[in-house]
């Protein structure tokens, strides 16, 4: 009897090696046979690389993230962990200011953790398991051109490896390639209109500098974070952020006029301007390793995709490559997750290759990216000079309310798990009006807000040469 002929799987190509690439090809085996096509060499160690330059500077990942990771890949996160990585507690393990100056009180009552490493090592990790999987196949030192086919379906994408140009077929083409994305001109070139836009640029400046934690806080210290206050321009702010190795990566930022340099002498007095000094007297007698970098790259960046009309089957744009944000949000990394788990969910439920099917996953990621829209530009808005239209009636009226649930979060438990919830990516934006927060809101805890940082004695006796 002659075997029955098997339906070929779907093909899809993926467009960047980074983790919104390897998040997306992670999901998308699932249905397709995945190509990852990536302009850099793509190191085999935690190591730094050129595609990704802002990799030396502080990278969190909420719990909105970290439950993504494991939903997309099981036990992911402790295998991050297990390669060095820390997974401390939302307030417990962290000494915070928000940017209305209110420090949080330590509460434990929480279940948010956040996931702190250097964007190296979880770089190393994620990539090592997703490319294990022989669904998945990388062609690194390749860049990608153009899309293949017309405005109603792309059919393909046209890359260049090395001197040789071809043509990727696929039947899904999706877009990761971070902020630098080529997408809008691609699109325009085969007959679609220019997306719609937005950017709101707090013209916040990075300066990082690695450091051997000092004296015996090489252990488990808290990240400690000063967040600028946007009333009070230049905003300056910095965070501690405790990664393997007994390493701290400290990263400063500033707005226009107050911004830090890459002057290796000038960083820990740096330091002490911001807000509150307590960064710049906890590094002040530690051992820097490396000079400092810096960067400009921080305005908040977002295109409409899932607003135009029409819009071709075969492609799909995620991650940075829709909305890049503010650094200091430390949003990026999981919404890369939140969308991949968004294709998923729509690729379970709609064939790849049915028609529409590429509007439902670029509507479904314009959600998890929205959510984290509205958080970093309701901060960065009222930066002088962040975006060509000021503030809205609405915005600040809901800029108030934030400052408010944020100074209520800084002392009622009740109340921060519900904030947590939100600044976390984990539930969306109504949740700051349940009960949670507005019973404590409006009725007020009783607890007076901290006047400095909540560092224990021995925390900070840990730091002493």
């Amino acid at each position: 009897m002659p075997d029955r002929p098997t339906a070929r799987r779907p093909r899809a190509v993926v467009v960047g090696g980074s983790i919104s690439g390897l998040f997306a090809a992670a999901a998308l085996a699932e249905f397709a046979d995945v190509t990852v096509v990536e302009r850099d060499t793509l190191p085999e160690r935690p190591e730094p690389r050129r595609g990704v330059p802002q990799a030396r500077h502080a990278h969190l990942v909420w719990t909105g993230g970290v439950r993504a990771f494991d939903a997309l890949l099981p036990g992911l996160v402790r295998e991050i962990v297990d390669a060095g990585a820390h997974l401390p507690h939302i307030m417990g393990d962290m000494v915070s200011r928000a940017p209305n100056e209110v420090w949080f009180r330590r509460f434990t009552s929480t279940e948010h953790r956040i996931l702190v490493c250097s964007r190296d090592l979880l770089d190393a990790v994620i990539r090592a398991r997703v490319l294990a999987d022989d669904r998945v196949t990388l062609r690194a030192n390749t860049t990608a051109l153009s899309l293949e086919g017309d405005a109603t379906r792309v059919a393909g994408v046209r890359v260049r490896t090395g001197d040789e140009d071809l043509t990727l077929t696929a039947d899904l083409v999706v877009d990761a390639s971070g902020r630098g994305s080529q997408a809008p001109r691609w699109l325009t070139e085969l007959g679609l209109p220019q997306v719609t836009e937005r950017e709101v640029n707090a013209g916040v400046a990075y300066a990082t500098r690695l450091y051997r934690a000092p004296g015996e806080a090489a252990g488990a210290f808290p990240i400690v974070n000063v967040q600028a206050n946007p009333a009070k321009a230049p905003g300056r702010g910095g965070i501690i952020l405790p990664v393997e190795d007994g390493r701290w990566i400290v990263t400063l930022s500033g707005t226009r006029g107050g911004e830090p340099t890459a002057d290796a002498d000038a960083f820990a007095d740096f330091a002490l301007t911001l807000g509150d000094p307590v960064i710049g007297e906890l590094i002040k007698d530690a051992e820097p390793l490396g000079g400092v970098v810096t960067t400009r790259s921080t305005a908040n960046r977002r295109r409409y995709y899932e607003k135009m009309r029409p819009w071709p089957d075969g492609f799909t744009v995620l991650g940075d490559a829709i909305a890049g944000y503010n650094p200091v949000y430390g949003h990026g990394v999981t919404v890369a997750a939140q969308c991949a788990l968004a294709v998923r969910a729509v690729l379970r439920s709609a064939a790849l290759t049915a028609p529409g099917t590429a509007r439902r996953l670029q509507r479904a990621a314009a959600r998890p990216v929205g959510a984290a829209w509205n958080l970093a530009v309701g901060q960065d808005v009222f930066y002088p000079g962040a975006a060509s239209t000021p503030p809205t009636a609405v915005e600040r009226g809901l800029s108030r309310f934030i400052d408010r649930a944020v100074a209520t979060g800084a002392r009622s438990p009740r109340a921060l798990g519900a904030l947590l919830d939100v600044m976390s990516l984990s539930k969306p934006a109504p949740r700051l009006f349940s009960p949670d927060m507005l019973i404590p809101l409006l009725f007020g805890p009783r607890t007076p807000h901290l006047q400095s940082p909540p560092l224990t004695d021995e925390e900070r006796r840990s730091t002493a040469p």
